[in-house]
């Protein structure tokens, strides 16, 4: 069986990637600024509404404040006026621009390019998601279990600050290059001869 060559990158394509990337930083930057606090806003809607299903609470308010959104949860069955506020800074999202200009940069690279970039929107999608709700839950939690409201539960409060801190630390910060890997391995054509189609 006759080895196939990976043959080398030429001068106009490395330009061609420096250029799509550049430029398409450059756009969804200024995009992402003028959308951000809706977006974040949106996913803050959505996850509250779980959380507060899996702590027994309500959505009293969500609230869009400068750089952040602010949620505030209200236990339903206890004789309480206590309240929850948990603020959601918007900075979580600040990859995102960095992680659409190397989806776009690869477009040179992979096939079936619509159903590659709609699953790389779903994943950054789902990692906002995961952080947010992360946040959310660790946050309830302890302030649950603090107020007497919840009863203590040392290993589920360890739990969801272990899964904040990991979404926060690692997730967040190399989802542009895990995405951007994950798209060239599943959607990269797998002949090194064969051109993306």
């Amino acid at each position: 069986m006759q080895k196939q060559s990976m043959q080398p990158i030429n001068k106009s394509t490395i330009f061609k990637i420096v250029l799509i990337f550049a430029v398409s930083y450059f756009f969804s930057l200024m995009l992402w600024i003028q959308i951000k606090e809706s977006y974040c806003y949106m996913t803050a809607l959505m996850t509250s509404k779980v959380v507060a299903g899996i702590k027994n609470a309500k959505v009293e308010d969500i609230e869009v404040v400068k750089g952040a959104v602010e949620v505030t949860f209200r236990p339903i069955q206890q004789a309480t006026q206590s309240f929850v506020r948990v603020q959601i800074q918007t900075n979580y999202t600040f990859n995102a621009p960095l992680t659409i200009a190397i989806m776009a940069s690869l477009y040179l690279f992979i096939k079936r390019r619509k159903r590659a970039y709609a699953e790389a929107l779903c994943i950054l999608l789902s990692v906002h998601l995961l952080y947010v709700f992360s946040l959310g839950m660790n946050h309830v939690t302890d302030a649950f279990m603090k107020g007497g409201i919840e009863k203590i539960n040392k290993p589920v409060a360890y739990f969801y600050q272990f899964l904040w801190v990991f979404t926060r630390s690692m997730i967040i910060r190399f989802e542009p290059f895990l995405i951007g890997f994950y798209i060239y391995m599943r959607f990269a054509p797998r002949s090194p001869d064969k051109p993306a189609t």
